[in-house]
């Protein structure tokens, strides 16, 4: 073992307990399945989730920095799963499953070819779950043109849906009649109007598929046990692209519950880096998670994450409002964030809305300094 490494392998060292006999609901990403019928389906569910991890011999970073992540970067993985998530739902559906050795459509291999490997690397400093997803998420979108993903960061635990259909219908004003651009616009992906997308032309030229992250924290030291119910009930929405989260130190993927337990992907695994083949084929036998997923009760996580939703349609999106809002009178829980119909007067100066899509305002280009520069584009 390398000396200097400060981690942990859970190939290496972990122990995979099988996954649990019960009658409870098991909730995946919007999915329920049954523990004791349905083990099989629960299991291609979590291996078809893109599983993202520490790697090493990977060209030096900067040219004499670094050449593997172990330690520092599982972080950046997380935020790389949760993007490859999003991009899975957009590109290939939620119920797409991943099947090892079976060839694979040619939307999967542009997202682990042309978007998902091209991770953003973090020089060595320490930054907040926030800097860290709104950095690498501004990065990885900005080079993918193909995804015309919108990804929003909803601050101060507040959500305004008036800020998010501005960011995904861009062609309509503030009282919702058309801009500039005909109804029939649709911006060509990489030179062609079709792309890799399965989204319809009429549902791309009205909606941008939204990446919707909210940072929260949800207590001082340990979770606040009134937000757990709340917590668990985001994993059941259909929307859902899950949380990043963990202990300190140490971020964990999590993707479902089972009871009190949170099932989550880890990326504390040092694998060597992938180079695509010459037909531009990826190995990917490496970025899915092949052994009984792990599991944590859900009052060992650190109160500090980060929630995630999809919504590939204006449609979704008010399903999922009208979703939070029911959320939001069930007894016995606390709502963890705020769902508002249009911006608040007292946050007219101090609300920070992070809209985080390849046409960037001076407005949020204020909350990237100096330090963005540290970052740069490698494929891994």
């Amino acid at each position: 073992m390398d000396a200097a490494t400060l981690t942990y392998d859970t190939l290496g060292f972990g122990e995979f307990e099988d996954f649990p006999e019960t009658s409870e609901p098991v909730w995946i990403l919007g999915k329920e399945f049954n523990a004791l019928t349905e083990k099989e389906d629960i299991l291609s569910d979590v291996t078809s989730r893109l599983w993202f991890t520490y790697r090493k011999n990977f060209p030096p970073i900067g040219g004499t920095g670094p050449t593997s992540d172990t330690g520092w970067g599982c972080m950046l993985r997380c935020g790389q799963m949760i993007l490859g998530e999003a991009l899975v739902c957009r590109h290939l559906g939620r119920d797409w499953r991943w099947v090892r050795g079976q060839p694979q459509r040619g939307q999967y291999i542009s997202i682990l070819n042309e978007t998902v490997l091209n991770i953003v690397r973090l020089a060595l400093r320490k930054l907040t779950v926030l800097n860290i997803v709104r950095l690498a998420l501004r990065k990885l979108t900005v080079f993918d043109s193909w995804s015309r993903l919108a990804v929003h960061v909803a601050m101060d635990n507040t959500v305004v849906m008036e800020e998010i259909k501005r960011l995904c219908m861009p062609w309509l004003d503030y009282g919702g009649a058309a801009c500039a651009e005909p109804p029939g616009w649709m911006p060509k992906h990489n030179g062609c109007l079709e792309g890799a997308c399965a989204l319809a032309e009429e549902e791309t030229a009205l909606w941008k598929p939204l990446v919707l992250l909210i940072p929260l924290r949800l207590g001082l030291s340990d979770i606040n046990k009134a937000y757990i119910e709340t917590l668990k009930q985001c994993f059941q929405l259909p929307q859902s692209l899950g949380v990043i989260g963990g202990k300190p130190n140490s971020a964990h993927y999590f993707i479902g519950y089972v009871g009190e337990e949170l099932i989550y992907l880890d990326p504390h695994t040092t694998q060597p880096a992938v180079e695509p083949c010459e037909d531009s084929q990826v190995p990917d036998d490496t970025y899915h998670c092949q052994h009984p997923p792990c599991r944590m009760h859900i009052c060992e996580i650190d109160p500090s994450v980060a929630v995630g939703f999809f919504c590939r349609t204006e449609d979704d999106f008010d399903d999922w409002c009208m979703r939070i809002r029911k959320l939001s009178h069930t007894r016995g829980s606390l709502p963890m964030f705020e769902l508002v119909d249009c911006q608040p007067s007292h946050f007219a100066c101090s609300v920070d809305v992070l809209n985080l899509t390849p046409d960037f305002s001076d407005r949020s280009e204020r909350f990237f300094d100096s330090e963005d520069e540290e970052f740069e584009i490698l494929s891994l």
